[in-house]
């Protein structure tokens, strides 16, 4: 059944859809939302997203916003901040990758760089 506009690429319409995909953590959800026709953009309808949020987060896969406090340490001139384990599994990091440090704000915003 198509009845709307894609808010996207506003030129297919929203058909309904049953196989939407959603991966998180590892973890496979399938649920009902709409896809564009034209571009393939997918909505999952707002009670699938609620149940798959909490599903994730009974499995404890659900990405909470995570704060840690840590001192920074000298080594020769320079300031050193220590990644906890946690993050550094969470995240996938390895010693000699190189990260990018931003500054937005009062705050250091720290990433991978991807290739």
């Amino acid at each position: 059944m198509k009845y709307r506009n894609c808010p996207v690429c506003e030129k297919g319409e929203l058909e309904n859809a049953a196989d939407i995909i959603l991966d998180i953590s590892g973890y496979v959800f399938v649920v009902k939302g709409e896809r564009c026709s034209k571009c393939g953009e997918e909505f999952p309808s707002e009670e699938e997203t609620t149940n798959v949020i909490n599903a994730s987060k009974k499995l404890g896969v659900w990405p909470e916003p995570l704060k840690l406090f840590r001192s920074l340490s000298k080594s020769g001139r320079n300031l050193t901040l220590r990644i906890p384990a946690d993050i550094e599994r969470q995240m996938n990091l390895h010693a000699g990758e190189e990260l990018a440090i931003s500054k937005i704000g009062n705050k250091l915003i720290v990433e991978p760089i991807e290739d």
